[in-house]
């Protein structure tokens, strides 16, 4: 029997995860949160799963909850984004680096009942594109992270490696950059996500920062986070999870051709005299494929269509609002 607990579930990413993991038959998925809410959830996916309330921050307390549920896997998503860590480096301390220590204690205490471990890393843990002169960006590039996020995940993907030397137990860090799609609403990165709800309302919106960038349709991530869970594997790995590279004005070009198909009008642009996108871009995922042949990649088009569709259903439903875009300088 499968029993996955997963951190962070009521955000965007967990709130995929735990509708893929349950797509896919998992007996039990188990959700734990510092609040206890459903947060992104959809209605079967909070019916499907086990609500535990906890703080993984709370070293004794989060013992206690992953001794008592057992879990078979542990995929660890919950932590602090940028440019939250900036602005409350201890806080993003506590959450992102001390509560990944904790997790990965408690889960070690489990010894061979646990049978996998994920947790997620990010492309931050790179430096600026322009120092890695290959056509992609491999998973073996040397660490050189911009801001305390990147240093957090780059010390997470350490404990990551530590905790498989000390229990045995397959463990996947997997890395990612811009996720975009419904629920993506946090982050510096969520800016696409934002373009695209504001055309769904009608409001003009600029784009904060301009460069390549690599965007993962939300579906594809909650995908590539529960194959790693779940599909065979063995030893530590880290890998690059799949998705696109575009310029910004490309993203912006096919959110217009996405628009004129669907008969609507286009009020994305990017912001005069942007901000560089401060992250590496060109991930390579042929790691990810060859270990997990399962995780899909959504086209462009076709994950900015969907997103503005279930956007058009929202605004009409009145769960996207106007306050949902924040205001610009």
């Amino acid at each position: 029997m499968s029993k996955v607990l997963i951190t962070g579930f009521n955000g965007c990413i967990g709130a995929a995860t735990v509708d893929y993991l349950l797509a896919q038959g998992v007996e039990e998925v188990i959700g734990l949160s510092r609040s206890g809410a459903s947060g992104r959830l959809s209605a079967v996916a909070t019916e499907g799963i086990q609500i535990v309330q906890g703080d993984i921050a709370d070293a004794g307390a989060l013992g206690a909850v992953i001794r008592e549920h057992a879990p078979s896997q542990i995929v660890h998503l919950a932590g602090l984004q940028t440019p939250d860590c900036q602005a409350q480096p201890f806080h993003g301390l506590d959450i992102n680096l001390i509560g990944t220590v904790n997790v990965f204690k408690a889960a070690a205490a489990l010894g061979d009942r646990l049978r996998r471990f994920v947790f997620a890393s990010s492309s931050a843990v790179y430096g600026p594109r322009s120092l890695y002169p290959g056509a992609t960006v491999l998973p073996s590039e040397p660490y050189l992270p911009p801001n305390l996020y990147g240093y957090w995940k780059t010390a997470g993907e350490g404990i990551a490696q530590a905790f498989h030397l000390e229990t045995g137990v397959p463990t996947v860090s997997l890395r990612l950059s811009t996720t975009y799609g419904p629920g993506r609403d946090l982050g510096y990165t969520s800016a696409p996500t934002t373009a695209l709800k504001a055309i769904a309302l009608g409001i003009d919106y600029a784009i904060p920062y301009d460069g390549r960038e690599t965007y993962h349709f939300v579906n594809d991530v909650g995908a590539g986070f529960g194959e790693a869970a779940m599909a065979a594997f063995d030893g530590y790995g880290v890998f690059n999870l799949r998705g696109t590279t575009v310029h910004t004005h490309e993203f912006v070009q096919a959110t217009r051709a996405v628009c004129d198909a669907l008969g609507k009008s286009c009020t994305v642009r990017i912001r005069e005299a942007p901000d560089p996108y401060p992250f590496a871009c060109d991930l390579d995922d042929t790691g990810a494929l060859a270990a997990f042949p399962l995780m899909p990649l959504t086209s462009l088009s076709s994950g900015i269509r969907e997103s503005l569709l279930r956007f058009d259903d929202m605004v009409r439903a009145g769960t996207l609002i106007a306050e949902d875009v924040p205001e610009q300088a």
